[in-house]
């Protein structure tokens, strides 16, 4: 009954919510409406102000250029040398030095030089081509020199070599004598995509519709389209209500600004401000609509009203689950956090080093004095860690050692969530003694530097490892059980692929014969002497196991077979002694049986199998000798 009338309670506050949300949906949306209209007046406004001046800043460098170029004495007085030069290939060279330096000094694509006189089109690579009256693409200098004006802008593909024809705006002035005479045209050229990427920046941020008009009506430079394309934008935007209005604008101090329309409940209507060059003779149109504004508008508010229902009525009916959860959840998390804080702090009586992963380097004094004393002073985090692996880590875990906490696979394993990395390896201070360490990373974000950092505890664990080893060894012999000693041979094949191993298999000769002449007590005596001997012809961190009564084996990294055969011989020989104890006397002997990984297998059932076949061989042949395998 009382969850009844909670879940009703709650319905009701849901319903209420979601109609008080609806209400002041519809209320809200004539004035959100209105106060957006006056902020595209406003915005559109600005933007061709900013548009403008950045339009005037772009365009004032290429202008001063190509008019400093075209007053260049100098260069008046080299076109009229043009067709009196004796050394042709000179003249070319000193042209096209003369374009390459202002092009370098001032970043332009382009730097031209025409002549009236030979119609040759020099650029920074030299003579380019010849103009001609017949070449429709030579239309805009033919233009030039029966014009009136001092200089022109036009928009032309640049059939420079090497330009591959990429749209480019080009500022074109007359070189004159000291007669009014035109020697030449002189002129720069900017790419049309850092003008688009201008207008894009704009359109993006406000967005908006910016377009560069020349005083047809045609659009020179858009996002979209260029001059080169002869569109109109009076057709494209379906504005020919208001051509004369923005063409006929030529105040260039001031904007004109106007709805397309005066139906104001029409949301089909663009706000327009233009804003005249004279430095172009372009105007700069800033378009505005409204019915993106509105539909946008409109569907935001479904959205937000759809989501924000669903939420209020989860939320309701949830609460009560969350309030009786909460406190719960809250201790436990109290308790996970305090457990970490806790396993953390206990780290701190061994060393602890900070590294920035996100740049690859050490983090503190303390950690530089380290990485310095092994040589690794001034080098990256990763070049560091292996320089470490190679000088105090053993062999077959510097791979994993500088796999775990390398910057990629750190920073993978945070994207994943994991901020805690650990390895288990063993390492030596003097170059000859390994013992057990454990590394117990973390890792986090600093806000700080905005990047990612690691803090690594190191724990000496050689005790525990120990320890750990005597559990998992035989109590007789200290050999490994069969269990634990598949389980180490199986991690050394998986972690070193391709290394050379050898897998021995002995079995005391006619054993029994020990146990019932002499009893068991001899006999074991018998099986820890045996095992001496094993241990004897073998190093400290070698693989030794008893796989069953009087059976034994070994699993050792070899560098070839004469060295197995050798050290199977030496074992046999070994192995053939007497046993004592008292007035108890046994002569013993072994079979043994050899196989080679990753020839017999690179798995420890597989070698086990090919060692026991190869023990088999030896049992044939009599006992009392080796087989390794082939």
């Amino acid at each position: 009954m009382k969850n009844h009338k909670l879940f009703k309670t709650n319905l009701v506050i849901s319903i209420v919510l979601i109609i008080g949300f609806v209400l002041t949906a519809v209320f809200s949306y004539r004035a959100n409406y209105q106060a957006s209209l006056d902020r595209i007046e406003q915005v559109s406004s600005l933007t061709s102000e900013g548009i403008y001046y950045r339009l005037t800043t772009m365009f004032a460098k290429p202008v001063n250029i190509s008019l400093t170029m075209a007053h260049d004495s100098l260069l008046a007085e080299h076109l009229q040398k043009e067709g009196d030069n004796p050394d042709p290939a000179g003249y070319i060279d000193t042209t096209r030095t003369y374009l390459e330096t202002y092009r370098k000094k001032y970043g332009f694509d382009s730097v031209f030089l025409v002549s009236t006189a030979t119609g040759n089109y020099y650029n920074f690579d030299g003579l380019d081509r010849v103009l001609t009256r017949e070449d429709p693409e030579n239309e805009w200098y033919y233009r030039l020199l029966d014009d009136d004006s001092e200089y022109t802008i036009n928009i032309d593909n640049d059939e420079v070599k090497g330009a591959d024809n990429d749209i480019t705006v080009f500022v074109n002035c007359k070189v004159q004598d000291t007669d009014g005479t035109v020697l030449g045209v002189v002129g720069v050229g900017i790419r049309i995509d850092y003008l688009k990427e201008l207008l894009a920046g704009y359109e993006n941020k406000y967005g908006i519709e910016a377009s560069l008009v020349s005083s047809d009506g045609y659009i020179q430079i858009s996002t979209t389209y260029t001059g080169y394309e002869h569109k109109d934008w009076f057709e494209v935007y379906g504005q020919e209500n208001i051509r004369e209005q923005i063409l006929g604008w030529k105040k260039d101090r001031s904007n004109l600004e106007l709805w397309s329309s005066s139906d104001l409940s029409s949301i089909e209507r663009s706000y327009i401000v233009t804003r005249y060059i004279p430095e172009l003779s372009w105007s700069l149109i800033i378009e505005q609509n409204t019915g993106r504004l509105a539909r946008e508008i409109h569907r935001q508010v479904c959205l937000t009203g759809f989501i924000l229902a669903a939420v209020i009525l989860i939320v309701l009916i949830v609460i009560t689950t969350v309030i009786k959860n909460f406190n719960r959840q809250i201790t436990e998390l109290m308790e996970e956090r305090q457990a970490v804080f806790k396993r953390a702090t206990e780290e701190l009586y061994d060393n602890i080093y900070e590294f920035n992963i996100t740049r690859n380097c050490y983090v503190g004094k303390r950690t530089e004095e380290y990485f310095e004393s092994l040589g690794a002073k001034g080098f990256p985090y990763d070049e560091g860690l292996r320089v470490i692996a190679e000088k105090q880590i053993k062999e077959e875990y510097r791979e994993g050692y500088v796999k775990t906490f390398s910057p990629q696979n750190v920073m993978r394993e945070y994207d994943q969530g994991n901020n805690h990395l650990r390895y288990d390896f063993m390492i030596t201070q003097d170059g000859r003694d390994y013992y057990w360490m454990r590394i117990d990373a973390y890792v986090f974000y600093s806000a700080e530097d905005d990047s990612l950092h690691m803090f690594t505890y190191r724990k000496n664990i050689d005790e525990e490892r120990k320890r750990e080893i005597q559990a998992l060894t035989d109590g007789m012999t200290g050999f490994l059980t069969r269990t634990s000693a598949e389980r180490f041979i199986s991690s050394s094949l998986s972690e070193n692929p391709g290394e050379r191993y050898a897998f021995f298999i002995f079995d005391i000769d006619n054993f029994k014969q020990a146990n019932d002449c002499f009893g068991h007590v001899f006999g074991d005596l018998c099986i820890r002497r045996f095992t001496e001997i094993i241990r004897d012809h073998f190093r400290k961190n070698d693989i030794l196991g008893r796989i069953g009564g009087d059976e034994f084996a070994a699993f050792i990294q070899v560098p070839d077979e004469s060295w197995v055969n050798k050290k199977a011989e030496e074992l046999s020989a070994a192995l053939n002694t007497v046993c004592i104890s008292g007035e108890a006397r046994w002569e013993m002997s072994a079979s043994i049986g050899v196989a080679i990984s990753p020839e017999d297998g690179t798995d420890f059932d597989t070698l086990y199998q090919n060692a026991d076949g190869a023990l088999y061989q030896t049992k044939q042949r009599g006992k009392n000798g080796f087989t390794v395998r082939h």
